[in-house]
Order: structure tokens, then C-alpha cells, then sequence
């Protein structure tokens, strides 16, 4: 029984699908099948109650889940202290733009408290990179915001946050408890700099084209409404100042905080950051 097939196991046992299993492990359905099929006949009991729509897991299956779910973290725990043993555990982490956001504390403590031992090295990046380096592997794995080009990464969501237009608090608009897009189409719009992510630049400028001042860090978004009076996009549960207000944009969706790494990315350090990030956002209370 190799970890490797144990780790397939889980997959379709947590997706509960051999196709979008398959497509989780970056492999294709065959061979996935066929190793589930060799753990059965090596365990000696049938592991998944199979259907077209799906499977489900037999009262073998649920048990060897929770073994294998065990087996495979006391695994990753041993290839951890095997690295800080050897002197080598260190992790870089890239942070966008703000790192006061509460859920990035809690990650912080919950993963100095797993990995005491690891050296924990933070790159925090402006608003033109969205991926914090990952995309020029100056990082090994990134807490921040989609959408950006998810080429060669894993993206994995951990919050939805509304958002909201940054004005003057002396704005004529600044007092309305929501506006629409279609509202501000004719004002002037923070923007980031030639070369920053299409996707990235179209989410936060409403979808289109926008004018006006050049920003690179949440700081001089914030300056850029104060001087000049054009507006933006930011989170509704960031402060905004004095003398700026922030107003809910009803037809905007929300920003999604992401926790992302490079695909095929086999550091344990990597993969136990993610597990823990997706822990402390879903017991915090948001991003203020």
C-alpha cells in the first residue's frame, strides 16, 4: 500500500467522483480507476459503491478514509521535521498589497504554532503583481486576491468580500447607501500600471476601460480619491480614511481572498500552508 495510492483514494473519496478527481490529481481517469481497483483487491473489501452520477463510500471506505487521512498527515509531519532536522525549512510567502487583514494574523499564529522550526520569509507585493512573485517563482505560495492568470498555479478560494466605490467623503455620491456601475461610468478611475494582469485590471475598474491616476499600493489608491477626486473599487471592510467614504456597488461581485501555489508543487511546507490558511479563514469573522 503506497502513500501515492492512498492519496488517490482520498481524492475520490472527498470528491466522490472519479472525474473530478482525476482532474484535482492532474491525471487522467484510467489510471486513477485502476489503482483504486488494486487498493480494494490489496485491503480485501470493496472501498466505493459505484453509480453513473457518482460513488459513495462503503462502511470499509469511510473507515479507510479517516486511516488514510492519518497515515498521510503523520507523513507530511515527518518530511517536515526531517527538513528542519536538516536545517532546510524555510518558506517564502507572498502577501498582497495590505497585510493587516485579520485571517492573515490568524494564519500567521496557527502556522507558527504547526511549524515552530520553520523560518517563515514574507514578500509583501503592490497592486501590480496580484500573484505576490509566483508567476517568476519569487515565492512559494501567496495569500491574495483573484482574479489574476491562473496559468501553472493552484488557486484555492478561502473568503468572498463585498466591495464598495472609494470617494471624498464630500463627494455628491459619497452619502447614497449603494450605487450601480452604470453611476460612475463617466468619473475618472484609479488605474494600475501598463503590464499589470488584463484580469486583475478589468475586475477592479468595473469591467472597462478606465482613466486616471496611476496606483501601485493601497496607499495611494486612497491618495489618488483624496487629491484628484476619481474614484475605485476597494473591500467594504477596509477604513477608509479620513475624508473618504466607501459606498456598496450593488452589481459588483465580490473579491475573493485566495490562497495560491505553483501546480505539481511537492514541498510539504507549501501544501500544509494552504491546509492551514483554509482553516483560519473559514473560523474567522472576515477580513476587518
Amino acid at each position: 500500500m503506497e502513500l501515492r495510492t492512498l492519496r488517490y483514494f482520498v481524492a475520490v473519496a472527498e470528491e466522490l467522483h472519479f472525474g473530478r478527481a482525476a482532474t484535482r490529481l492532474h491525471m487522467t481517469q484510467p489510471p486513477l480507476s485502476r489503482a483504486v481497483r488494486r487498493l480494494e483487491a490489496d485491503v480485501g473489501a470493496v472501498l466505493f459503491e459505484r453509480a453513473p452520477s457518482g460513488v459513495s463510500l462503503t462502511t470499509a471506505g469511510e473507515v479507510l478514509l479517516a486511516e488514510a487521512r492519518d497515515l498521510l498527515d503523520q507523513a507530511e509531519l515527518l518530511r517536515e521535521r526531517v527538513a528542519a532536522a536538516a536545517g532546510s525549512a524555510s518558506l517564502t510567502v507572498g502577501l498582497l498589497g495590505d497585510s493587516t487583514d485579520a485571517d492573515v494574523r490568524r494564519v500567521a499564529d496557527a502556522y507558527r504554532l504547526r511549524h515552530p522550526h520553520v523560518e517563515v520569509r514574507i514578500r509583501e507585493t503592490g497592486l501590480a503583481d496580484p500573484t505576490c512573485g509566483l508567476h517568476a517563482g519569487l515565492v512559494d505560495i501567496a495569500l491574495t486576491r483573484a482574479p489574476f492568470d491562473p496559468t501553472g498555479l493552484t488557486v484555492r478560494e478561502l473568503r468572498a468580500d463585498p466591495v464598495g466605490a472609494l470617494l471624498r467623503a464630500d463627494d455628491p455620491l459619497a452619502g447614497r447607501d449603494a450605487l450601480h456601475l452604470a453611476e460612475l461610468a463617466d468619473r475618472r478611475w484609479f488605474v494600475f500600471p501598463d503590464g499589470t494582469d488584463p484580469l486583475w485590471q478589468a475586475y477592479w475598474s468595473g469591467g472597462e476601460v478606465r482613466e486616471g491616476p496611476v496606483v501601485r499600493a493601497v496607499q495611494e489608491c486612497r491618495q489618488a480619491v483624496l487629491w484628484n477626486g476619481t474614484v475605485g473599487m476597494t473591500l467594504l471592510a477596509h477604513a477608509p480614511g479620513t475624508g473618504l467614504a466607501v459606498v456598496p456597488v450593488a452589481d459588483m461581485e465580490p473579491s475573493r481572498a485566495v490562497v495560491a501555489w505553483r501546480e505539481g508543487e511537492n514541498n510539504p511546507l507549501v501544501r500544509s500552508f494552504a491546509a492551514v490558511a483554509g482553516v483560519a479563514y473559514a473560523g474567522g469573522g472576515g477580513g476587518s
